[in-house]
């Protein structure tokens, strides 16, 4: 008779024994790569499942691409900490969990008061098989190219470009061009084969 299929259940959590941390589904974690002069990959854990006997724990994930990983490579307005969340799913052994970390909004991470070698943040989605970004542009905008210091540049509610935006210029308060002084904040892996 032949062996049949054993039977793989959800749980709700799991403990890495190796990093003493719980993860749970929505947890974005650090995977060793096969690479170990890599740095560890970037996911999302979506689902955690066992076989029958609790062992054998495994991950379903969707990964997280740095720049350097996406077609066309990192450009100038990519951030250090930057990362895309892909379309690539897979399912890994939950012993390849490194850690854990924090994926942020852009907005979040800028407010951030000390950035931790865990902590990254995403703008865009990213289609692994296309290239394409979802939103397809960001407003870049660098604080030095005008003249301002980073502090200043947190203190700013709104900014715009004099050149395209000098028509909304009355339509801004306490923005760049009117209050430059606010003090208002500013609110194996993954390639498919």
């Amino acid at each position: 008779m032949g062996k049949g299929r054993s039977t793989r259940r959800t749980l709700d959590s799991h403990n890495i024994k190796s990093i003493n941390k719980t993860i749970r589904a929505g947890d974005c974690v650090l995977m060793r790569p096969s690479d170990t002069n890599k740095p560890s990959y970037v996911s999302r854990v979506e689902k955690i499942e066992s076989d029958g006997r609790g062992a054998n724990v495994r991950v379903h994930v969707r990964w997280y691409y740095r720049p350097e990983e996406s077609i066309g490579g990192r450009r100038q307005f990519h951030g250090s900490k930057e990362v895309f969340l892909s379309d690539h799913h897979d399912i890994q052994s939950a012993d390849t969990i490194e850690g854990k970390c924090t994926v942020h909004s852009f907005k979040s991470y800028t407010k951030l008061d000390a950035v931790g070698n865990d902590d990254f943040f995403c703008r865009f989605e990213y289609n692994s098989s296309t290239g394409a970004f979802n939103p397809d542009r960001v407003a870049v905008f660098h604080p030095t190219c005008i003249d301002l210091s980073i502090d200043e540049a947190k203190k700013l509610e709104h900014f715009f470009c004099e050149n395209c935006s000098s028509g909304e210029r009355k339509k801004l308060n306490n923005s760049h061009a009117a209050s430059r002084h606010s003090e208002a904040k500013v609110d194996g892996k993954r390639r498919r084969r």
